[in-house]
């Protein structure tokens, strides 16, 4: 076991399902699986209970094919499904590096996984399983952001943990824009006043009125999510309110 102790007990880890697409930018790759069961673990292993809403961009974006004529409610849910198939083969994962799981989620649909219960999910949590949330809210016109911010207040989490391909929090976009500063803490209204897509507007509202600090991280720098979950002061960035970021 890890000696480093974590800071805190109870997370919610937000995942994009771009994140599982790796290099090849579609679907999913089993390499990328792999070692986000790794890094997942290493946390398990220090008791950190954890949850997990993970998106489905690498299959379908409903808010893209709206644009281009879908009904955005159909797109939407068509959207929630890849959510669902990335959840599965997220647990499976999980599930061969040794962890026990259980897949809730918010469309009910028994026969891959179980419907989304509140207190089932803190039951589950509390025994040491690793609890994947898919569907979103199960209602169309709500991202998985939101999805992420509803169910870590839902369940007690401490922090929510986006996990990006960038170190943190920028004024710009790193990847485009060379001048672009970290931020290493921000508040919720410099967020929403600045525009900074940390999360979309709704969710960061949410974490804004029920306190939940947000960290946002690289997952592909192996090691960052333990470091984060254990207080790593130069890892990533946090998003709270005027009191310093959490550590």
């Amino acid at each position: 076991m890890s000696e480093a102790q974590p800071r805190f007990k109870r997370i919610l880890l937000k995942l994009s399902g771009e994140a599982l697409a790796g290099e090849q930018g579609y679907g999913i790759d089993p390499a990328v699986l792999e070692r986000l069961a790794q890094e997942i673990r290493t946390i398990h292993e220090l008791r950190v209970q954890t949850a997990i809403v993970i998106g489905g961009g690498n299959i379908f974006r409903g808010l893209h094919a709206s644009q281009n004529g879908m009904d955005r409610a159909s797109a939407d849910y068509m959207g929630m499904l890849a959510t669902v198939i990335n959840g599965l083969a997220l647990q499976g994962t999980l599930e061969r590096a040794g962890l026990m799981t259980r897949c809730q989620s918010a469309i009910d649909m028994p026969a891959v996984a179980e419907p989304y219960i509140r207190r089932r999910a803190i039951r589950h949590l509390e025994k040491g399983r690793i609890v994947i949330f898919a569907a979103g809210t199960g209602n169309p016109f709500f991202t998985t952001d939101t999805a992420a911010a509803l169910r870590a207040v839902e369940v007690g989490a401490e922090i929510i943990f986006k996990a990006t391909k960038v170190d943190g929090i920028y004024t710009a976009d790193p990847l485009k824009d060379r001048n672009a500063v970290r931020l290493p803490h921000i508040t919720y209204i410099d967020a929403l006043n600045r525009g900074l897509r940390v999360m979309d507007t709704t969710a960061i509202s949410l974490c804004m009125e029920n306190k939940l600090p947000i960290g946002v991280f690289n997952l592909n720098i192996p090691g960052n999510l333990l470091r984060v979950v254990s207080g790593d002061p130069t890892v990533g960035s946090y998003v709270s309110d005027s009191a310093p970021a959490p550590r």
